[in-house]
Order: C-alpha cells, then structure tokens, then sequence
C-alpha cells in the first residue's frame, strides 16, 4: 500500500522562466514519471516557489531571480513545460497562488528531498470518507 501520510518535497536545481511578449511565463524543468494531477503553483514573493504536482509529489525552485518575481507575482497561470534533455515530454498550465509565507512540516530525506507531513484533511480526502462520526469528549 502506497504511503499516504506524507508528501516528497523535490527540489528543481536548475530551471529557466521563459516570457513572451503578451508577458506569459512558461517554466521549464526536468520531466518526472507521471502525468501531474490538478496541479498549483505557491509562490512567496521571495524568490521561492513550490509546484503541487499531484497528491505525492512538490516541486520546490529555489533562486528565482528579482527580475522575474515581479512578473510572476502578477501572474494568474503559468505553464510548465518538463522535459527530457531538450525533448519536451508534456506541457501543461498552472495557477499561481501568491502566498506570504511556503512552510515545509516534514524531514529531509535526501539533500534535495523531503518528505512534507499532510494535514488532516488530506488524509480523509484520500481515505475516501463518505461519513464522520466524532465521539469522545472535548
């Protein structure tokens, strides 16, 4: 059974923000395995941003330069291009949710992978609850 009480933190070390000149951005990063699902883009304004990929998987881009923070801090969706050397495996847009603050409750794995824990309400949409009985006092 596949663990589901945690979510891998990757970090993406080396990524390039495109911009055209209708001023849309597009990110390009190295390909993972599986199409993503419903994915969103948290960014704080400081240079750091996190790519939900899907349920078990977050991208984190660290570095992202001054220039382009004020570009992508008015962006509404970006999109994502991942890639295999220079093959581009799939495309796909995003939204951005402009954050204060990107927090990792979790534990480093590997230096560039943690494992972030998830909340609650994570675990029972991914139980699949159809009822909630709360019993007990408070």
């Amino acid at each position: 059974m596949e663990n589901q009480y945690y979510a891998v933190v990757e970090k993406q070390d080396f990524f390039e923000i495109i911009e055209n000149k209708f001023g849309e951005l597009a990110v390009f990063i190295d390909a993972r395995e599986n199409e993503p699902l419903n994915p969103s883009l948290e960014y704080n304004g400081d240079g750091v941003a996190v790519l939900h990929r899907d349920d078990t998987r977050i991208i984190k881009l660290e570095g992202i330069t001054k220039e382009t923070s004020s570009v992508l801090a008015e962006a509404e969706v970006v999109m994502f291009v991942e890639t295999d050397e220079d093959v581009v495996v799939r495309t796909y847009a995003v939204p951005v949710q402009t954050v204060e603050r990107i927090e990792f409750r979790g534990r480093q794995i590997r230096a560039d992978e943690f494992e972030r824990y998830k909340q609650k309400s994570e675990i029972i949409d991914a139980f699949g609850a159809v009822n909630i009985w709360k019993s007990g006092e408070k």
